[in-house]
């Protein structure tokens, strides 16, 4: 083989070495995602890789955290990321047990990624998520459930609840340079004794609320019927009124027409009337004093 060949040969050997090093140098970095260098002679260089392809030395190496919401959960069917069933025991402030399902969204401070590659020894997000995230979320949002009673916790509290806890979770992971953006209790199933014990009070409620209705149904109905009886006394009180009123009137009317026919009746119209309702009797009386007719011979019909 002439030297020409030979030379030609390594220089191929040489291109498809560097091909393969610059292969195994390259890096990507997915949507969402960031990279923390590690340098193996001399650790974390600092230095954080966006989103898309990076070529990288053979001496680095490049570790993966996701700086997008992520979706995880802990429930018992297969949802997500929870192949097997990761539901967990948590207590309520009165004693009671329940079994819940759970779900949050998580990211990692992208300014704080570095850090957590020291914190955490180089494990990558996935690997954190699995040995540091989920078991805390289990531990601390049992200290929070253990705030509040079985009623609310099943109750119209459970929004109130998994606000609460978004805000509890989010503070404790904020040192770890996780954010947790949402967490939320799905489902919540007490044990038996607990349900039934909740069934009877909320029975016990519902029968009292029944009660109470029934009860201002009737002060509704006692006051409805004070309240016509109290028209009525109102009304007669008026028509009584009325018609003393229409007496009170007529009597006056009939005292005003008696003034007045007594008003009319001179000497002369007297006298008159004596003489026109004369019976030609002469009076059984006689004497200076006497008239022709005697006035008690004059009947009521002579003055009408």
């Amino acid at each position: 083989m002439n030297k020409g060949k030979v030379g030609a040969v390594i220089v191929a050997i040489a291109l498809i070495v560097t091909v393969i090093v610059c292969f195994a140098c390259w890096e990507k970095v997915p949507a969402g995602y960031v990279g923390v260098v590690y340098n193996m002679s001399g650790g974390v260089d600092g230095e954080i890789l966006t989103q898309g392809h990076h070529l990288v030395a053979p001496t680095k190496k490049v570790t993966l955290y996701s700086v997008g919401v992520e979706q995880s959960y802990l429930t018992a069917g297969e949802d997500g990321d929870s192949p097997n069933d990761d539901s967990f025991e948590t207590p309520s402030s009165d004693g009671k047990g329940l079994t819940v399902d759970l779900t949050f969204t998580y990211r990692y401070d992208v300014d704080k990624v570095a850090d957590a590659f020291v914190r955490f020894k180089g494990q990558s997000g996935k690997e954190i998520l699995t040995s540091f995230i989920k078991p805390n979320v289990i531990s601390w949002t049992k200290e929070v459930t253990a705030q509040y009673p079985v009623t609310e916790i099943l109750g119209d509290q459970r929004a109130t609840l998994n606000q609460v806890l978004t805000d509890y979770l989010a503070q404790k992971f904020e040192r770890y340079g996780i954010v947790i953006e949402n967490a939320s209790l799905i489902d919540i199933n007490p044990d038996d004794a607990t349900r039934e014990a909740i069934q009877k009070k909320v029975t016990a409620q519902q029968e009292l609320e029944l009660a109470n209705i029934e009860a201002n149904t009737a002060k509704v109905q006692a006051n409805k019927d004070k309240e016509v009886a109290q028209i009525a006394a109102e009304t007669a009180i008026i028509e009584a009124n009325a018609d003393a009123e229409v007496v009170r009137i007529e009597a006056e009317a009939q005292a005003d027409a008696n003034k007045k026919i007594a008003d009319s009746l001179t000497d002369e119209l007297i006298e008159k009337i004596k003489y026109e309702k004369w019976n030609g009797v002469l009076p059984k009386v006689s004497g200076s004093g006497a008239t022709i007719i005697d006035a008690g011979d004059i009947t009521a019909d002579a003055v009408e």
